[in-house]
């Protein structure tokens, strides 16, 4: 009779779960294209991706790619894509394995994701000016070895999340367990802490659209795959991204909030030092300051970084630091 009941226990919590999991996927169904732009697909290995154009066709390219978290897509960009797009051709993809991408049941990797920013970029943008974020910013340092780019903007790059955690990628991958602990991870509150803790140095900053629209994008079908990866280490490329800072060839310039503590800013002077590259430093911000600081960010880039004349003087406007020692 005991085995019986907690047998009939077992069915009835694997039975909530299920249902709970299913009617989280239901309600996060409608999950629109809500960046300002046009979306467009691009087939990539049998992989439908998705990706959003803005601006004149003939204006030199930007390319955007954003980072990775479980509920990342190219809505990092959305408060700066439509100032971009006055004076460029911008081009925001959503990563296979996120967004409104599709996301099979593949083992990501690092060399996944650079090779499919290589070859996004040959065929879809003309020699781009790249923006990338956090981890996928050293995906971009790799594709850009072989790939000609006209100049990278690295927004607290890494190429490190920590130790090798396998089997917490089995676990996540798991078709019952995996997917309501995946779900419990990205729930609206856990999203939202994660913003408040790593994105915004101002809380009250953090826009709600952004938090249901990462809920979403983490409860389409297929979501923990990518993710899974994330959270074990297996998308950690293997090299060093100083060494490889240092060998590259396309002019780079690293962007960090000044309050980083995730990846913090002693992190963004060591690579600038190494590199010899220079780091702008946005006051008040800390792993999103293109998000926090949509304005400061764009106007920096297009008249310090890309020459852009807006007729003003920007530095009496910003709160940022130049210089490769990264130091007012």
């Amino acid at each position: 009779m005991r085995a019986r009941t907690a047998l009939g226990g077992i069915v009835g919590t694997v039975g909530a779960a299920v249902l709970g999991n299913r009617l989280l996927n239901a309600r996060a169904r409608e999950f629109e294209h809500q960046l300002p732009g046009l979306e467009r697909t691009y087939r990539w290995r049998g992989v439908e991706t998705s990706y959003t154009v803005a601006g004149d066709p003939n204006d030199e390219d930007v390319l955007l790619l954003h980072g990775v978290h479980a509920g990342a897509s190219s809505y990092e960009f959305e408060p700066i894509i439509e100032r971009l797009a006055e004076d460029y051709h911008v081009v925001a993809v959503d990563l296979p394995g996120f967004g409104r991408s599709e996301r099979p049941p593949l083992v990501y990797s690092a060399a996944l994701y650079a090779e499919f920013i290589r070859d996004f970029a040959e065929e879809i943008t003309d020699d781009p000016i790249v923006i990338a974020s956090s981890l996928t910013g050293a995906f971009a340092v790799d594709a850009a070895s072989d790939t000609e780019f006209d100049h990278l903007v690295l927004i607290c790059p890494t190429a490190d999340t920590g130790e090798s955690r396998p089997r917490l990628r089995t676990l996540i991958r798991s078709p019952i367990v995996g997917t309501t602990l995946f779900n419990a991870l990205a729930s609206k509150p856990s999203l939202r802490y994660f913003y408040k803790r790593d994105g915004y140095y101002d809380p009250d900053r953090i826009d709600e659209e952004e938090v249901d629209y990462a809920w979403k994008s983490a409860h389409q079908p297929g979501a923990r795959y990518a993710a899974a990866s994330f959270a074990s280490g297996t998308l950690d490329p293997e090299f060093d991204l100083q060494t490889e800072l240092a060998a590259l060839e396309t002019p780079t310039t690293l962007v960090w909030g000044r309050d980083a503590e995730l990846v913090p800013l002693s992190e963004g002077r060591d690579l600038a030092d190494a590199a010899d590259l220079d780091l702008v430093v946005v006051d008040y911000a800390t792993q999103l300051p293109h998000a926090e600081h949509p304005e400061k960010f764009v106007e920096y880039l297009l008249v310090e970084l890309f020459d852009t004349d807006l007729g003003n003087d920007i530095d009496a406007d910003l709160d940022v630091d130049t210089g490769s020692d990264g130091t007012a």
